[in-house]
């Protein structure tokens, strides 16, 4: 089975926190840096599935200035992942 992967941020202290916890248990993983690599749309909607996630939501940092500046509150689905696609710093993190 390959390794499994984690969207991270290297500069966040949640992620540098579960990067320890899967290394602290023996887990090999592979770390995408989102921000530099972000995720396709399909990719989001992939990963909202394999999550049982229907609402984006679940995967958005709502309390963002960038998610007010974008009026995402009354957004669809589809408008809410295109504007996880790009650019990728709403995503919570970390995902894996």
């Amino acid at each position: 089975m390959p390794d499994p992967v984690v969207w991270f941020n290297p500069s966040c202290s949640k992620c540098r926190t579960a990067q320890g916890i899967l290394t602290d248990h023996g887990i090999d993983a592979t770390y995408l840096d989102y921000l530099h690599q972000p995720p396709a749309v399909e990719e989001l909607r992939r990963v909202l599935e394999m999550l049982g996630a229907t609402d984006p939501r679940a995967i958005a940092r709502t309390g963002e200035p960038l998610w007010r500046e974008l009026q995402l509150d009354g957004a669809t689905g589809d408008e809410i992942i295109a504007a996880l696609a790009a650019p990728p710093g709403l995503i919570e993190r970390p995902i894996g």
